[in-house]
């Protein structure tokens, strides 16, 4: 019996789509973190709200990053 080969979950056609998304979501929530930072004091901030935010946008960013190197031919 011979061994069937490693597939992709995700369509090989659907990379630069999912990269552009990811990509435009990540910058998003970067850009609203930046905002919240520079608009709230001191007092007002909180530390869960940064630390949600900044994980979430890094996930995102992480991803689109990996998608679009993989629809450009960079296989990681």
């Amino acid at each position: 019996m011979a061994p069937k080969p490693i597939t992709s979950p995700v369509p090989d056609s659907s990379y630069p789509a999912l990269a552009f998304l990811m990509l435009a979501i990540g910058l998003v929530i970067t850009a609203s973190f930046f905002i919240y930072e520079a608009t709230s004091s001191r007092r007002n901030r909180s530390l869960a709200k940064e630390l949600i935010t900044g994980a979430v946008a890094s996930v995102f960013l992480g991803f689109g990053s990996l998608f679009l190197l993989l629809s450009s031919g960079v296989y990681v």
